[in-house]
């Protein structure tokens, strides 16, 4: 069953990655297709839509693999369920996609989070994952903030809103930035504990 789910996963993941991609270098708005590919993989959604297809993928051919590891399964689950949340709480009002890009947009804000949670809370042993896997999770969120301010300060793009430093400053920025990573931080602490719960009432 796990098989079957995760192999369902990875397909719809990389399909939905490779659909954005293609409306993104076939789209008329925005600057020439290099720059458009590193805006591409500039934002967070895209990256841990990608990091999680590679997590299905993996468990599927070759099982065992480091993508495997209940703690890095559980990190993985707080990204891409944080993907989630974000855009359903904050982003989906800003915009009105249809077509190929309603799907693209629902295949990767919403199908594949709550495909890799149900993964994660039905197949993954998680008794346990190690309390310092909440801080561990925290490297990539924080490589990808700096990126982005390091990208969007000789460039000109930020992927989001809220770390949009050419519109509301560095100041709010770092605030919203260190206010996604206690929640990232949370989340994965929550994830943890609710993992040891059900693992030793299981």
């Amino acid at each position: 069953m796990s098989t079957v789910l995760r192999a369902i996963a990875a397909a719809i993941g990389w399909f939905a990655v490779i659909l954005q991609y293609w409306l993104v270098i076939t789209g008329d708005i925005g600057p020439d297709p290099i720059n458009r590919t590193i805006n591409f993989f500039s934002y967070f959604t895209i990256l841990t839509n990608i990091i999680a297809a590679v997590a299905m993928t993996a468990s599927v051919l070759a099982p065992g693999s480091f993508f495997d590891r209940p703690s890095v399964r559980t990190a993985i689950a707080t990204y891409i369920i944080v993907v989630g949340v974000v855009y359903h709480m904050i982003l989906r009002d800003l915009w009105n996609p249809q077509g190929w890009q309603w799907i693209a947009d629902v295949s990767l804000h919403y199908v594949t989070p709550v495909l890799f949670a149900l993964d994660w809370l039905l197949f993954v042993p998680k008794r346990g994952v190690a309390w310092t896997t909440a801080l561990a999770a925290l490297v990539y969120p924080l490589v990808y903030m700096g990126w982005t301010l390091w990208h969007g300060s000789w460039s000109g793009f930020y992927p989001y809103p809220f770390v949009n430093v050419s519109e509301i400053g560095l100041e709010r920025t770092l605030i919203n930035a260190g206010g996604m990573t206690v929640a990232f931080l949370v989340l994965c602490l929550v994830l943890i504990a609710f993992g040891r719960l059900i693992g030793r009432t299981a």
